[in-house]
């Protein structure tokens, strides 16, 4: 079972980063009052590491419990740790390092060690193996039922590092792909699959900007998931837009709810 989208549209990029991390915050105690831990993945670009900023900057931060928090990502540039273009390292300077989670649940993605190759492909069934391990005998599709799964959207509507009619968007079968020849550099990657992002119970698509305007009406307007990867990406239970104005342009007014300033 997967929801149909909500879109809920904010006047800014920056009021859209604090209001989504308002929205973490509340959706992650909820789930911590209600099971005892929570399940979030993470993404890069830029809403997604500013959501992280804001969140850390936020006195509301200390309601999360972080060490009952199990932080994956949905994808990860194919570089060696530390590397600043890595997705983790982003997320470790706007949030982690200033929170106390627990290191054994703070699940990375594999780094390279030097020329891709073949390394791509088992850093992929690596983390495919890491995914599985920490399923529940409930959990569906080999992956944790992720609580709240964050998604950054490309300007050619590309979610993850699942770009459209690349060989990694028609994967049915695992949850974990490495990525050659993405069109956006690097071009080696590794990625959550689409069947692995569905199985989130609530999935979030945040975007800004003008330049994400035909992605976004694309995905919201009936685009198939292999040419716009973004309209593929949905929850069980909700799949959630949040778009500043300018990344909402292109959507007629019904669709979406503008938030109050």
């Amino acid at each position: 079972m997967t929801s149909s989208p909500s879109v809920v549209v904010h006047a800014t990029p920056e009021l859209l980063a604090q209001a989504a991390a308002a929205r973490l915050v509340t959706g992650l105690v909820d789930v911590q009052a209600a099971r005892g831990h929570a399940h979030v993945v993470l993404t890069g670009g830029g809403v997604g590491t500013a959501t992280l900023a804001a969140l850390a900057a936020s006195p509301a931060r200390d309601a999360v419990d972080w060490r009952a928090l199990d932080v994956w990502w949905g994808d990860e540039r194919f570089l060696p740790s530390g590397h600043p273009d890595r997705n983790e390292t982003q997320a470790r300077a706007a949030l982690l390092d200033a929170v106390p989670l627990d290191p054994a649940r703070v699940h990375a993605m594999p780094a390279s060690a030097g020329p891709g190759g073949d390394a791509v492909d088992a850093a992929a069934r690596g983390y495919a193996e890491e995914l599985a391990a920490a399923a529940g005998p409930e959990d569906r599709g080999g992956v944790p039922a992720f609580d709240i799964l964050m998604l950054g959207v490309g300007p050619d509507a590309h979610v993850a590092s699942l770009f459209p009619e690349h060989p990694a968007v028609y994967e049915e079968e695992r949850t974990v792909v490495g990525v050659r020849g993405a069109p956006k550099p690097p071009p080696t990657r590794v990625s959550l699959t689409a069947p692995a992002i569905r199985q989130a119970q609530a999935v979030w698509l945040l975007a800004a900007g003008a330049e994400k305007a035909g992605a976004v009406s694309l995905a919201l307007g009936g685009g198939g998931p292999f040419a716009v990867p973004a309209a593929g990406a949905t929850g069980r239970r909700r799949t959630l837009w949040l778009l500043d104005r300018a990344a909402a342009s292109g959507l007629p007014a019904r669709v979406a709810r503008i938030a109050s300033p």
